[in-house]
């Protein structure tokens, strides 16, 4: 198991466009992938677990991925993270 933190530095955080993109990547990976944020636990696959994290800029989060694609899926999530999802 991998577990890992980073910081949001897009604008909206894990919200609409972004979460949508963080679940469609989650869901190209057999792990199982959880993300943690404000004292909440969200399935990662999942687009309606993700949302009520609320997720903002600046917000801490905590990713948690256990499996055989484990090391792909974190490199994969950080680097969306580290580039903002596509944003700006």
């Amino acid at each position: 198991m991998l577990r890992q933190n980073a910081i949001l530095k897009n604008k909206t955080g894990l919200h609409a466009r972004p979460a949508a993109l963080f679940v469609q990547a989650s869901k190209s990976f057999d792990s199982k992938i959880t993300v943690y944020c404000n004292g909440r636990k969200a399935d990662a696959k999942s687009i309606l677990s993700v949302l009520t994290l609320g997720a903002n800029l600046g917000g801490e989060i905590t990713l948690e991925i256990e499996g055989e694609d484990e090391e792909k899926a974190l490199k994969t999530l950080l680097q969306m993270i580290e580039n903002k999802f596509g944003e700006e």
